[in-house]
Formats: C-alpha cells, structure tokens, sequence
C-alpha cells in the first residue's frame, strides 16, 4: 500500500506540476498574443515631486511596465527631463501617457493653449514617450453643450495635434465626467470631428460608464481611433447617497459598476495594440494607500482576468 500511495503521490505531483506548468504556458502565450501593455497611472500618489518619486518607485515594484505622469512634473523638470528619464529608465518604467491638461476655445486663449500642449509634446519626447491627454474645463454649471461647440473643441485638438504630429507625439482626446465630452452623445460628435491624422480617443471605461455608456461597445465603435485606454472603475450610486444616481466615486478594479472583463474581450476581438493604463484618482479608502490599491488592481488582472502584467 505505500509503495502504491508513493506511486499516486508522484503521479498527483507530476500532474500538478503539468497543470502549472500549462498554466503559466498559457498565460505567457495571451502576453505574446496581446497587442494590450498594462501602465498605471501615478495621479494616485498626488502631485508633489516627492510623491511622483515614490508612485514610480511604488508602480514598478508591483511589475507595471509603463506610467502615467501628469502635467505637475513639466515645472520641475522641463529643464531637466533627462534627470526624470534616467529615473523611469533606472525602474524600468516607459512613458504610457503624459497628462497635458485643458484645451480652451476661447480664441483669446488659443495660442496660449496650443503653446502649452506643444511645449508638454517636447517634454514628453524628451521622456522617451510618444503621446499626451488633452481635457478641458469647459462645462459650467452642468450646461450641455452645443454641437457647434463640441466642433470648436475638436477644432482646437486638431490644430494642437497637428503641431505635434511633426514632432511624432500623438495627441489624445480624454472623455471625462463634468467637462464637454461627459455623454456618449458628445463623445461622438467630437470622435467625429476629430482629425484622426492628429488627434485620437483615449477611451476612459469609468467616466464613460457613468456618463451612460457601454466602454465595450465604444471600444468595437472607435476603434479606429482607439489609442489608450483608462482602465478604470466607478462605483454608483453610493451607500451614503442611494437617491442620487449622479454621486460616484472611482474604485480599484471589480469593485464598481464597470464591465472590465466585457472591455477585455471587446480588446482582445478587435486586436488592440496599446497601453491600458490603470487609473485611480485617489485612494477609496483612508485605510489603504496608494501601493496598496495598485496591488489589488493588479491582483485583479493578473488573477480575475488572467492576463499578465
């Protein structure tokens, strides 16, 4: 008998190993497969220079292979992007996308805007990275705006894109709540207007959900278009708040109302080649930090998902 459990334990181990081995086989075939590259986004940490330092440090412990910068760390370093460079480089860390703030449509505003987003197309080319994120801060009091608007915005992208075209960095629209571009509607009125020779959609699934659309399906509608995606999650309506469809709040990944494994399988159906870059605006809970919330989203996709970092 126990020469015969010998025999069944080595079996069972052997085949244990097997499945493992399978496993991680088949996990480092969907990374090869994949067109899609995780980054995270550093907005989690805050914007001090310190706290950029310890969100480069932090994202590259948990073995994310790009980031997300923001427009806070142009001040510091615009005259030594090198010095930033080198700290990416030494984490091995790739510039996903770099946060360039505000476009305006104010034609008094215009050479100003086009400057700045201009002058964040070079720093980011110094960074090694390839592409930016244009927002705006144009919806006042919750008014809709108008067709003829949203064609300005595009308008103004377009000529923004076109300048850095010539320097090979990639200007990206970013949709987001409480700024034109909050609904599906505007969304595709400007993914329309946009020249897609200069300006294509950073599709942001969290403020796309709860502007009242489906990110899956949007992925398979643009993309054509499609250059990054936020992969992101809200939670809504909240327990403090159950009477108010309006109130939300971002949470780490598969604790909201987004369909991220939908969006994972709209990707993978269209082919996606490029960054899907965790985003987390800040910490959902004051118990937690930062490092702590970018592991359970990457628990969440490498163990929920299955897809390798």
């Amino acid at each position: 008998m126990q020469a015969i459990n010998r025999r069944q334990f080595l079996a069972s181990a052997g085949l244990s190993a097997l499945v493992l081995a399978t496993k991680t086989d088949l996990l480092a075939d969907t990374a090869k497969k994949s067109g899609l590259m995780i980054g995270y986004s550093g907005i989690t940490w805050g914007n001090a220079d310190a706290q950029t330092v310890k969100a480069i440090e932090d994202i590259s412990s948990l073995g994310y292979k790009g980031i997300q910068l923001r427009a806070n760390t142009f001040g510091p370093y615009k005259a030594k992007p090198s010095e930033l460079k080198a700290m990416l480089d030494k984490h091995k860390l790739k510039l996903a996308m770099f946060s360039s703030g505000n476009v305006e449509i104010d034609p008094a505003k215009f050479q100003s805007t086009v400057d700045m987003h201009v002058a964040h197309a070079s720093f980011v080319k110094a960074l090694g990275g390839s592409a930016f994120q244009m927002t705006n801060s144009l919806r006042k009091n919750g008014e809709v705006p108008t067709t003829e608007e949203l064609k300005k915005l595009a308008s103004v992208m377009n000529e923004i894109g076109r300048q850095t075209a010539d320097m090979g960095v990639q200007a990206t629209y970013h949709n987001h709540m409480k700024q034109w571009g909050e609904t599906p509607e505007e969304v595709d009125i400007l993914v329309h207007e946009m020249n897609p020779k200069y300006v294509k959609l950073l599709l942001d699934i969290a403020h796309y959900k709860q502007g009242g659309g489906d990110p899956a399906k949007a992925v398979v509608q643009y993309k054509d278009v499609l250059h990054t995606l936020h992969l992101k999650d809200t939670k809504s309506p909240l327990p403090e708040k159950p009477d108010d469809p309006k109130a939300y709040k971002f949470v780490e990944l598969g604790q909201g109302n987004v369909d991220v494994p939908a969006v994972f399988a709209a990707l993978d159906k269209i082919k996606f080649k490029g960054w899907g870059v965790v985003e987390l605006d800040g910490v959902p809970d004051p118990n937690k930090t930062p490092l702590q919330c970018a592991q359970i989203n990457k628990e969440y996709i490498t163990k929920t998902l299955n897809f390798p970092l």
